[in-house]
């Protein structure tokens, strides 16, 4: 172009533009006629004549003439749908974006039509242009589109699987943020069902414009500000989509930041909707099952940290909350790198001066309790004060708080087993005294809870409190009001604990009162709950007396099949699992300093159904009944096989887990039938359940899709194992299958592993992920002790690698322990099978070196295990690696000159022991001076097999003085009372023995 018609046309379009500042309206009578001559300028120029029209009309629509409007309209039209540039393409959408916020869609039919045809269009770029019109027309005005509303959402949902066109996405998007707040009941459920479809749209449009994605994810802000309803059930994988975002580091600072803005909008929004709270913190629980610890951990400690210095109750409160539900998912990695300072943190919380503080102090300490043990179980001269201290306030403490306070004792309780004595006197005054004098039945009922706890740690020291106990229990048990049901229900379960703990033969004058009782509340009273129950006191009481059940049977079992067949409940369960989610609260975990509207905090939030615990606990009954009362449940087992079987791929996984493992029961019943009346029918009876059974298992392992289902499995198959040993792999190519199956899971080609095998060199790995694979590995020695050495050795040589590739140094203590550990236990297994020796020999080259690197350890568990190892080995492999004593010996000495954990000493004098055993000169004096035990107790076999072996293969004066010496030096009371308790002539005997000596 020549400079003058440029500058003409400067001048004309200032002209133009002075002329539009006058009142009058015949000015306005150029408007139409000034856009089509736009259309053939320069691109720059039309853009700006529609900036400067829109500038205008938003100003002068009113002095607009009709006729004049309707021509600009149609006007408007034509050149957007002539323009190729996008800017102007843009400038022209917005201006009849401003146009719409005079005229209503319905006034513009040529609008509507034009946006109908082109955002259905074929061609891409159509779409494209099309929803950058719709967004721009929608945003300006959006109440008049609210007939279209319907239409719209449809469209959308068809728009946003158009991937591969980003730009459509983020118009979409707009578009969708812009309604979301005049939308109404009837496009709820369109809108939710475009919730999942956003996120996918919102991962590619990340690829393509972080700049837009960050725009689009206002669509979230929106729809919690506005109707959070809609996205309830979508928080965990909206959450996990943010969590993705703002942790990769190859994105925008901007775009992270937006997304940690989601988190913090639906954290704030915890007043509008209740379980908010609990699906991030159910996202956390998630991520710390999945993920590995050491990677989630430096992503969230600085945030839990910022959280708990914060001044902010509700903050500290926050960062005490992502601790306790980390605990289960990354337990090992608190256990040993963490837990010291966690549990400084929160007994720090316990005597904050906010209650909402306390209270998810005690529910972390409950967390911790449950899955960090036995490791919690060691802090309880710091811990149990605080707890008794609690429980000394019981009727002054808010009810709510106290349920947080009994729920952090009985998870703390129930593992100190000795270590509660002298706790137990204060604890049962308090549990006693609240029994008898308060009024308050759901006190009573969390007492009664906490009494169970109390029991399963002192057993029989429970015993001088076991007749006030039973007395309550009784009168709790026999009052059948509805008010009095919840009380009841627990009463029963504390009654099954004691059962099972307080010894044989203070229960057993109960027992067939129990069973009376419990068949008396079952017909009475109508309530899936109170029926668990019952079947619980009913397997309980058949460890004590199985006798007293035998006349029962055709009832009890009657019962427990009805509730397996039943489908009551099952229904609703299947809706809530599969569908949206129903808020079904506990209903008192609301914490001081907090409103009903705030809602119960993620402890008390569950979605159950009691229909579905029946079942669980009916199947665990069957399995317990049938192998401890034997011979008298045969007439039973076969149905009640036939039901438990039928549930083994029910909807609900904890069903499905008890019924793996009853059928595991029933397996080990029938082959204790047998071993007890060695008929052939009981033994055909045996092959006929592991015909099923076995094949049944193996296929979970393989198909099933959730670990910790697999993991029941898993544990079933080696209880069978264990218990039917050659039994259980007679059949041909039974062992193989077997074998594959364990193969298959440590190499993470199962389906509920799907996606792990391609991070088979990723030596990190989620803790549950991990314990999948221990239980697995735990089938190894099972199978190696029941065939023969030389079968099993193919099978052994396969997997002997995957177990190997866990013991290096660059793997977690929790793999490196299971790595050795298993070594250990597999050559324990050679040493009572034939031509074990001979294996564990050729085995030798390829473990020594392992085992020798795991003494030198840092961690104490990993150090046991190889001690143990090595002195499996010295016992299975005997004369073969005899060459190796003396750099077995070396290691053991050098370790036992510095070694602290009491553990690893006790293990290195059972490896003593065993290489005693194998003829192993010299050591002996060791093993005294490290004499007796002092923790792994159970190694007191070993220590007594090999004093036993000394005795009848020694010089008998001679290995007889040695120990004794050992025992007056090093424990001179102990040993100097039990010489005054021997006979004058014994005495004498010994003490000229010393003087000759």
């Amino acid at each position: 172009l020549e400079p003058r018609p440029r500058r003409r046309c400067r001048r004309n379009w200032s002209s133009f533009s002075r002329s539009s500042r006058s009142p009058t309206t015949r000015s306005f009578s150029r408007y139409p006629a000034v856009v089509p001559a736009l259309l053939t300028l320069c691109p720059q120029v039309r853009q700006s004549a529609a900036v400067v029209l829109r500038m205008r009309v938003k100003k002068h629509w009113k002095k607009i003439s009709p006729d004049h409007r309707e021509s600009l309209k149609a006007m408007v039209l034509q050149a957007f749908q002539q323009e190729t540039e996008h800017a102007v393409r843009h400038s022209l959408a917005q201006l009849s974006a401003v146009m719409v916020k005079h005229e209503t869609p319905d006034q513009w039919p040529a609008l509507l039509s034009l946006l109908n045809q082109s955002t259905k269009s074929n061609d891409p770029q159509d779409r494209q242009v099309g929803l950058l019109l719709l967004s721009k027309v929608v945003e300006s005005n959006p109440e008049p589109f609210e007939p279209h509303y319907q239409q719209l959402l449809q469209l959308f949902g068809t728009v946003l699987q158009d991937l591969e066109n980003p730009t459509a996405l983020y118009y979409c998007m707009h578009t969708l943020t812009a309604i979301i707040a005049f939308t109404g009941s009837g496009e709820l459920n369109l809108m939710r069902s475009l919730i999942p479809r956003i996120i996918v749209a919102l991962k590619h449009l990340i690829k393509a414009d972080e700049d837009q994605a960050s725009e689009c994810m206002e669509v979230f802000d929106e729809l919690m500000e506005t109707e959070v309803t809609i996205i309830v059930p979508y928080i965990a994988e909206i959450v996990h989509f943010c969590l993705e975002v703002s942790g990769d580091a190859a994105l925008s600072s901007s775009l992270r930041v937006k997304a940690l803005s989601c988190i913090a909008s639906l954290i704030r929004l915890k007043s509008k909707v209740t379980c908010i709270l609990m699906y991030i913190y159910g996202v956390i629980d998630t991520m710390a099952l999945h993920m590995p610890p050491e990677k989630l951990f430096g992503h969230l400690m600085p945030l839990i940290q910022a959280c708990l210095a914060s001044e902010n109750p509700y903050e500290r409160k926050g960062g005490l909350m992502c601790m306790a539900v980390l605990a289960e998912g990354c337990a090992d990695h608190i256990r040993t790198k963490m837990l010291s300072s966690m549990l400084q943190t929160v007994c720090q919380s316990l005597s904050d001066s906010n209650q909402v503080v306390r209270s998810a102090g005690l529910f972390a300490l409950g967390q911790f309790s449950e899955h960090l043990q036995p490791e919690v179980s060691k802090y309880h001269a710091e811990l149990m004060p605080l707890l008794l201290g609690y429980m000394s306030s019981l009727y002054q403490a808010k009810m709510l708080h106290v349920t947080k306070a009994f729920y952090a004792l009985e998870n703390f309780l129930e593992n100190l087993d000795e270590n509660i004595q002298p706790y137990l006197p204060t604890l049962m005054e308090t549990m006693l005294s609240a029994l008898s004098n308060s009024d308050n039945l759901r006190l009573k009922e969390l007492t009664v809870s906490a009494i169970g706890a109390i029991a399963n740690a002192a057993k029989e020291m429970l015993v001088p409190y076991f007749p006030p106990v039973i007395e309550s229990l009784k009168g709790f048990l026999t009052d059948t009001k509805d008010e009095m049901r919840a009380l009841q229900i627990q009463a029963l379960d504390t009654l099954s604990v004691l059962a099972r703990t307080v010894g044989k033969d203070i229960f057993r004058p109960l027992a067939a009162e129990c069973v009376q009782l419990g068949l008396n509340l079952s017909d009475v009273v109508d309530d899936p709950d109170l029926r668990r129950c019952t079947f619980s006191l009913f397997s309980a009481v058949s460890t004590v007396s199985p006798e007293c059940l035998t006349p029962h049977l055709t009832a009890i079992t009657t019962t427990m099949l009805m509730s397996l067949k039943s489908t009551e409940g099952v229904m609703q369960f299947v809706l809530l699992d599969d569908d949206e989610d129903e808020e079904e609260g506990t209903g008192d975990i609301v914490l001081e300093g907090e409103s009903e509207e705030d809602g119960p905090d993620v402890a008390g939030f569950s979605v159950e159904n009691a229909y579905i615990d029946e079942k669980e606990d009916a199947c665990d009954a069957l399995g317990e009944l049938a192998f401890n009362i034997g011979v008298a449940f045969q007439p039973f087992l076969e149905s009640s096989f036939e039901q438990v079987y039928a549930l083994h791929d029910f909807p609900h996984e904890d069903v499905r887990k008890s019924a793996f493992a009853a059928m595991g029961q029933f397996c080990r019943a029938q082959h204790k039938v047998w071993q007890e009346n060695p008929c052939e029918a009981n033994h055909q009876g045996l092959h006929k359940l592991l015909g099923v059974v076995l094949p049944c298992f193996l296929e979970a392992v393989r198909q099933e899709r959730e670990r910790q289902v697999v993991m029941a499995v898993l544990e079933a198959m080696n209880g069978v194992i264990k218990s039917c040993q050659g039994e259980a792999l007679q059949t041909p190519g039974r062992l193989t299958e077997i074998c594959h199956a364990i193969r298959d899971v440590l190499k993470k080609k199962t389906v509920c592993q799907d996606g792990d095998a391609d991070d088979e060199d990723d030596e990190q790995e989620a803790e549950y992920d991990a314990m999948l694979q221990e239980f697995a590995g735990e089938g190894i020695p099972l199978l190696a002790s029941a065939v023969p050495a030389e079968t099993f050795l193919p099978y052994l040589n396969d997997l002997l690698p995957l177990i190997m590739n866990k013991a290096k140094s660059s793997c977690t203590v929790a793999d490196r322990s299971f790595s050795v550990g298993t070594i250990g236990e597999t050559l324990h297994s050679l040493v009572g099978v034939a031509g074990g020796r001979g294996v564990a020999g050729r085995l030798s080259n390829r473990l020594l070196p392992v085992l020798v690197a795991g003494v030198k350890d840092s961690d104490a568990e990993v150090r046991n295990n190889s001690v143990y190892a090595l002195g499996t080995l010295a016992e299975a492999a005997g004369p073969i690696v005899a060459s190796d004593y003396p750099t077995m010996l070396s290691l053991f000495s050098n370790l036992l000159s510095k070694e602290s954990d009491r553990r690893v000493i006790d293990n290195l004098c059972a490896a003593l022991c065993r290489m005693i055993l194998s003829n192993v000169a010299g050591v002996f004096p060791v093993l005294v001076a490290q004499l007796p035990l002092k923790e792994d107790l159970e190694e007191n076999k070993t220590v007594y097999r090999c004093l036993v072996f000394l005795y009848s293969h020694s010089p008998v004066l001679n290995a007889m003085l040695v120990l004794l010496q050992s025992m007056s030096q090093h424990h001179p009371q102990e040993f100097e009372a039990a010489m005054m308790s021997l006979p004058v002539e014994e005495r004498t005997r010994i003490t000229s023995a010393f003087s000759q000596s």
